[in-house]
């Protein structure tokens, strides 16, 4: 592809459209649709969005569950020079006012379940000028408003307006303040890996045009976008779930023939411990991918017995919005040492590890992960410090600590902002403190994430109460389900007399969390820390 002309979503859209319109793009919920009607359809989307007014940099936002017709709306999105937000349908009112207040979003697509949300923020935000219901009640198709909504606009190409350098989508990540930021991701990002793993003869990453492509993980976030996107880019066939749910996970692999799919860890468990997990079940995957968190040793025992495929680990951010990191399906050996690394960086793309002065450390010394990728975002929307800290003369400052051996593998020792992920969701300490802190009884708290078999971390909370107050952990969760998505909710509250803090006074949480591995280490049961009361 030259990249000056043909590295946008809307140039690829009319190129399958020309050259594959009869080949399914997108399956989802036993709906086929070919790449020919959904250039088409995109086309009337787009033609619909100009008529209401969004232009080039317009911020359009999707609250629903996902299908082809979400994807639809990127691409007329990108076709009309738009910016889609996506909001994750799990959040609460207050989080997702917050991101369509941040973004300015003109307009809103909503499923009909999430309209009370919608009609609850949408006085208080002056910008939101429309909104359009995504399904219609009573039919069962989940696009039947979309399609009213743009019936009789027409499905003629419209004048590209946007190049690979603008801005296409906003996914909404957070850092130590647990403020969300909006980061910018354009066209670029979906396109420079795969062109540099073939020219580099590698093909640790790959997309085929023959895939079957099943998207686990959320199309809402970077990993799950990005991934259709690409296989997009290529021509496959993507599989979308409205959820990820194991069993239909399963159902749709053995059924479609699935040869490849991107998950947590935590997923690829889920589904191994359904009934009707065998290998036989995944006869057709030829490579899993996967996210978030190192695999175990053995999970990765089981995964290579009953998938039967090959294996690679991704690491990389919203920030990076591709892959700058992975480790190779040759790694992916049980009792490998470089199980425990994230891998080599991919062909295009620097790494380095910095000290406290920002220079270059030789192997083998910890600092701060670096990563200069072609696919980064552009910035934080309307966020010029923070951009400012993240992105240096082109290079991403991770947030984790780490080194590189003399390999050249990239060995991630801690996040140096406290992330904490949960089934490959991101789940930030500060914005979970700050809601814990609105308790009347609460005087302070940290939040960690502990290692757990199941799910990779468990959200952990160690809470300091004011002078003579009692309060139980099952109060205190009772008094977050609301103020929080019930996935960012801590599942287990630890109350304490008092937190470390540093000279400065700033809660270390890594005092917290060392303390919290310690415990349940010299206890393999510790039941009456997570179910007792504070005195």
């Amino acid at each position: 592809m030259d990249e000056d002309t043909s590295w946008t979503l809307a140039a690829t859209s009319a190129a399958h459209a020309r050259d594959r319109a009869d080949h399914t793009a997108v399956i989802c919920q036993d709906r086929r649709t070919s790449y020919g009607r959904l250039h088409r359809l995109s086309n009337q989307a787009a033609h619909a969005l100009r008529a209401s007014g969004a232009g080039r940099g317009t911020r359009v936002a999707w609250l629903g569950r996902e299908s082809e017709y979400y994807y639809t709306v990127v691409l007329a999105c990108a076709k009309a020079g738009a910016v889609l937000v996506p909001v994750n349908w799990r959040l609460t009112p207050k989080e997702a006012d917050h991101i369509l207040r941040d973004s300015a979003a003109q307009l809103l697509f909503v499923d009909g379940d999430f309209l009370p949300v919608a009609e609850r923020v949408r006085p208080t935000l002056p910008a939101l000028d429309t909104v359009v219901r995504i399904d219609r009640e009573g039919d069962t198709d989940p696009g039947a408003g979309l399609r009213a909504w743009w019936a009789g606009a027409p499905d003629t190409d419209l004048d590209p307006v946007t190049g690979p350098d603008d801005a296409v989508v906003q996914i909404y990540t957070s850092g130590t303040t647990g403020l969300p930021k909006g980061a910018v991701i354009p066209h670029r990002s979906f396109f420079t890996l795969a062109p540099a793993m073939r020219q580099a003869g590698l093909d640790w990453v790959d997309w085929r045009p023959d895939d079957i492509n099943l998207i686990s993980l959320p199309g809402l976030g970077t990993a799950g976008t990005a991934w259709f996107w690409n296989g997009f880019n290529a021509g496959l066939t993507n599989v979308v779930m409205r959820m990820f749910v194991p069993q239909e996970a399963i159902r749709l692999i053995r059924g479609l023939g699935v040869t490849t799919t991107f998950a947590a860890p935590a997923m690829l468990r889920m589904m191994l411990d359904e009934r009707d997990a065998g290998p036989e079940a995944f006869a057709s995957m030829r490579k899993i991918y996967y996210g978030g968190e190192p695999i175990s040793t053995s999970l990765l025992t089981r995964c290579l017995e009953v998938y039967g495929c090959e294996f690679v680990q991704i690491y990389g951010s919203t920030e990076t919005a591709t892959v700058p990191v992975c480790l190779p399906p040759r790694d992916h050996r049980a009792g490998s040492p470089r199980l425990r690394s994230a891998g080599k960086v991919c062909p295009g793309t620097g790494l380095k590890i910095v000290g406290p002065d920002d220079r270059p450390l030789p192997p083998g010394e910890i600092g701060q992960i670096c990563i200069h990728t072609p696919g980064r975002m552009l910035g934080y929307f309307n966020r010029p410090e923070a951009t400012a800290r993240t992105l240096r003369d082109g290079w991403l400052y991770m947030g984790d600590n780490g080194y590189l051996d003399e390999d050249g593998y990239l060995f991630v020792c801690d996040r140096i902002n406290d992330t904490i992920i949960v089934a490959g969701q991101n789940i930030y300490p500060a914005e979970i403190e700050k809601e814990i802190a609105e308790h009347p009884a609460v005087a302070e708290s940290a939040v960690v994430g502990l290692a757990d078999d199941h799910w990779g971390e468990a959200v952990h909370a160690c809470v300091v109460l004011r002078p003579g107050q009692r309060l139980t952990p099952r109060e205190l969760m009772l008094f977050l389900r609301g103020r929080l998505a019930d996935y960012k909710i801590p599942s287990v509250f630890h109350f304490v007399s008092e937190l470390e803090r540093n000279p400065a006074g700033k809660i270390l949480r890594r005092i917290a969390r060392e303390r919290l591995q310690a415990a349940a280490a010299a206890s393999a049961d510790h039941t009456h820390v997570m179910e007792g009361t504070a005195r």
